[in-house]
């Protein structure tokens, strides 16, 4: 059942009589109507009256309205002003431009702007590459969307997307540093957004592609990719990717299989189903059952799309057909990056025994996570509140901290590999067990092993600059590169 969370926390600012039974009569309005309380402060208190501000989480928004209007008929109570928290962190919105250089002075203007600024960009007229070097390039990802296919929201628009790319924005600088920025473009033609990309590439040492519908975005992915000299990395499938091998390393370690035995069947084949089976393949598990929306993916269905065409040839080796229900009888592996409720706990139990099931739908799973423990061994989703949350900030972070210290023109399989095993690593032997099979997104080791694995794994295919101070740099003198960030 769900219970009231922080995403619908509002504080309710009431006036009360000054009995001493006013405290416990609001705080038990709350709690009958199902609110959770986590603040109660007295801000006024006078002869006649105390002004209260009640912080409470609620079910939803609607929920949210209910709690206040209930403070509201207690005897003697007003209701001064509800406030809703989430509305009130994004006022202004979450990120902000910091200078890193002093300009206290004209020595200080003079340096970091004109005149000097000239000589720098004559170095790098010279030299294009000692951009990566000297200017925010060095440290800047692009996080760039059409707003077309946001978690949960669908194709609301750039506008209305651009809160979740703040918030990815700020998640770049909290867990690894980098500086990013929205990139919020008001088309959903796949030409004008590569186009726009390409324009604006010569500022970014990477561009992080974020929720743009498929199957346009394997073709912007894949195109721009060739055209620029920096990674191109879409977060929702790949970042998914890598977090999900990650977890069922682990996982595999728990239940004692090896990878190679195992059928799994991965349900929804957008764009992080997509990427999930091809990185999975790397693995050469004893088989991959694709299902979509039309049931199980095989190369007799006639479909038109590419994406799909190329999925059916690569997996499904005994060309089963039929529902998900079909896919799964028999398989060991469930991961769903589909739609809520499609997986019944009697699916379930026709898996073959110590089941996995990653159900990742958001906000709702495929299937409820305590109906899935019933029969699995181990469960994941993609939420807080249940153990083993598979969440994207345990690879973005740290696979772009890596691409930017290694100088890297582009991002491999091999580089994805070793983000998804570097996080499988951070939880030991010691650690692991079923309900603890990838790190906490705050572990502060994460986003540095990541970045190490990637930045190795760069250099390692001669695509990074494994000199410190970059080979062939015009400068005419010696500048350290590992600038602490």
């Amino acid at each position: 059942m769900p219970v009231p969370g922080p995403g619908y926390s509002i504080t309710v600012r009431v006036e009360a009589p000054p009995s001493t039974t006013a405290a416990g009569d609001l705080t038990s309005a709350i709690g009958r109507a199902g609110g959770v309380i986590t603040a109660f402060d007295v801000v006024e208190s006078h002869a006649d009256r105390i002004v209260v501000d009640i912080t409470c989480n609620a079910l939803s928004a609607d929920h949210a309205n209910d709690l206040a209007e209930v403070l509201g008929t207690l005897p003697g109570v007003r209701v001064r002003k509800i406030s809703d928290r989430t509305f009130l962190v994004h006022l202004g919105g979450k990120i902000e431009v910091n200078s890193r250089v002093a300009l206290n002075n004209r020595d200080d203007l003079s340096r970091a702007y004109t005149p000097g600024v000239a000589r720098v960009c004559t170095a790098i007229a010279d030299n294009p590459e000692d951009a990566r070097r000297l200017t925010i390039k060095r440290n800047a990802v692009a996080v760039v969307t059409d707003g077309s296919a946001v978690l949960g929201l669908g194709n609301i628009g750039p506008a209305a997307a651009l809160p979740v790319m703040e918030g990815k924005a700020a998640l770049f600088k909290k867990f690894a540093g980098v500086n990013a920025w929205p990139v919020c473009l008001d088309t959903q033609d796949t030409e004008e957004i590569i186009r726009a990309v390409e324009l604006i590439a010569p500022v970014y040492g990477g561009i992080n592609l974020e929720d743009i519908a498929a199957p346009r975005c394997f073709e912007i992915e894949a195109r721009l990719r060739e055209k620029l000299n920096i990674p191109v990395f879409h977060d929702d499938q790949h970042g998914t990717a890598i977090v999900v091998l990650g977890a069922l390393r682990n996982a595999l370690r728990v239940v004692n299989k090896d990878i190679t035995d195992c059928r799994i069947v991965v349900c929804g084949v957008g764009a992080a189903g997509s990427a999930i089976i091809r990185l999975l393949q790397h693995k050469k598990p004893a088989d991959i059952i694709a299902v979509d929306i039309d049931g199980i993916v095989h190369t007799g269905r006639g479909d038109t799309d590419p994406n799909l065409q190329s999925i059916a040839a690569g997996t499904n080796k005994d060309g089963r057909t039929g529902t998900l229900s079909d896919a799964v009888r028999g398989a060991d592996v469930f991961i769903g990056v589909s739609a809520p409720n499609l997986l019944a706990a009697d699916d379930v139990a026709t898996m073959n025994t110590d089941a996995i099931v990653f159900a990742l739908a958001n906000p709702d799973p495929e299937i409820d996570p305590l109906e899935a423990q019933k029969h699995a061994t181990i469960v994941a989703t993609g939420r807080s509140d249940y153990p083993n949350q598979i969440n994207n900030v345990l690879a973005f972070p740290g696979v772009f901290r890596g691409l930017l210290d290694a100088h890297a023109h582009k991002i491999t399989d091999e580089m994805m590999i070793a983000a998804s095993n570097a996080i499988a690593d951070v939880v030991d032997g010691e650690r692991i067990n079923a309900s603890f099979i990838v790190p906490s997104v705050f572990d502060s080791a994460v986003a540095p092993a990541v970045a190490e694995a990637v930045k190795k794994a760069a250099i390692a295919s001669k695509d990074g600059d494994p000199e410190p101070n970059g080979g062939g740099t015009s400068l005419p003198w010696s500048m350290a590169d590992d600038v602490d960030y």
